[in-house]
């Protein structure tokens, strides 16, 4: 029986099971009243400036974490209610699958649906992971060798690429692998290297944005859109480049991609300007401005999964930073209490602080991957 924990009653000293075990408790009860205060045929976004819970409807880009959410906690929990709410939640992203003006649509369907088939082997939800990859494997420019982020609407853009694009590449490798079609594997491989080749600089720190030119396929430009200045390091933009690198090598095997994974974290892990905590400032060249809890969560997920990794150079080193930073978000400093938050798991995260959007308050993502996080933690012996 689930018992209602608060984040204040985290014990000094607390085993790896004990903090995985209270947070899910807190994250179960959040997750059943986000149902409640849902309606219907909406989807967790923020916490609106109002204070208010903010949604959104399945076609906006973060659709798919709060079903994928679900999945992670029946994962742990087991139990019918939790399968039923993922089930419930999962199934309204189905018109997702033939969406082709959005690059997320990875992120939509792969967390929802793909974390559904992962666990419940339902052959309903294949199909139409399939038809989502090949959805969005239509925005592919062959000239540039990576799949278009943005439209770029009145911006001076032709084809821009955000590092964020490099989430939405497990989808369509994974397809590539069921069908098999080498063509989805082959985009998806296309896209990390280009943009390995074109979004890094000498230090592993990455630009949000590189534009492209359509026919030649140069580099136009190169921006951080959301961060502090094009030449800073964003501090979510570098927990995408992370991730999406050590999920290259874990899908492909190939080691370029774990070496520019690494390059990354040894980056991120030894930035003179990390908070002891390990919770990053929203953008690392602005210290002791709001932090980002959302680039935290992302940042140990991909940390716990690398240092599983036998080819890992510094795993034991991964593993501690990341458990540095699962316990700061453990504790009552990020942790909503149960029944707050708007019924979020995570408080204090900023979405793009230039354009004064999502500035300190909690996010879906943010939770998604610090639940991850946890369940690849608690996997670890």
């Amino acid at each position: 029986m689930l018992v209602a924990l608060c984040a204040s009653c985290q014990p000094q000293q607390e085993s790896k099971e004990q903090l995985i075990d209270r947070v899910m408790q807190v994250a179960v009860a959040q997750a059943q009243g986000m149902a409640q205060a849902l309606p219907e045929g909406k989807l967790p976004k923020n916490t609106s400036p109002e204070g208010e819970l903010a949604t959104s409807d399945i076609y906006w880009w973060c659709s798919g974490f709060y079903p994928g959410t679900l999945w992670y906690l029946y994962e742990y929990a087991q139990t019918p209610e939790m399968k039923g709410l993922a089930e419930k939640f999962t199934t309204m992203l189905e018109p997702v699958q033939f969406v082709t003006n959005n690059h997320d649509v990875g992120f939509m369907l792969y967390c929802s649906y793909g974390n559904g088939y992962r666990l419940t082997g339902n052959e309903a939800y294949k199909p139409i992971l399939i038809q989502g990859a090949h959805s969005l494997a239509t925005r592919f420019m062959p000239a540039v060798g990576c799949t278009k982020s943005w439209e770029p609407g009145n911006r001076p853009w032709k084809v821009p690429v955000i590092i964020d694009n490099m989430m939405n590449l497990e989808l369509l490798y994974w397809a590539g692998q069921q069908e098999p079609c080498d063509s989805l594997c082959q985009i998806a491989m296309s896209h990390a290297d280009v943009t390995m080749k074109n979004h890094f600089r000498p230090d592993y720190s990455s630009f949000h944005v590189v534009d492209y030119d359509d026919v030649t396929g140069e580099v136009r430009g190169k921006q951080t859109w959301q961060g502090a200045a094009d030449d800073s390091s964003w501090s979510r933009g570098q927990a995408w480049g992370l991730y999406g690198y050590s999920m290259m090598y874990r899908m492909t095997g190939e080691a370029r991609y774990l070496e520019q994974a690494e390059n990354i974290a040894n980056f991120l892990i030894n930035h003179p300007n990390m908070p002891e905590d390990g919770i990053p400032y929203w953008d690392y060249d602005r210290p002791g401005e709001e932090r980002d809890a959302s680039a935290a969560a992302i940042m140990a997920s991909a940390l716990v999964e690398m240092s599983q990794f036998p080819a890992a150079k510094n795993g034991a080193a991964y593993l501690t930073f990341a458990e540095k930073q699962l316990r700061s978000m453990a504790s009552p400093a990020y942790l909503a209490n149960v029944g707050e938050n708007n019924h979020f798991v995570l408080m204090h995260s900023t979405g793009a602080k230039p354009f004064k959007s999502e500035v300190d308050t909690p996010l879906t993502y943010a939770d998604y991957y610090f639940i991850e996080a946890l369940m690849r933690w608690k996997a670890v012996k």
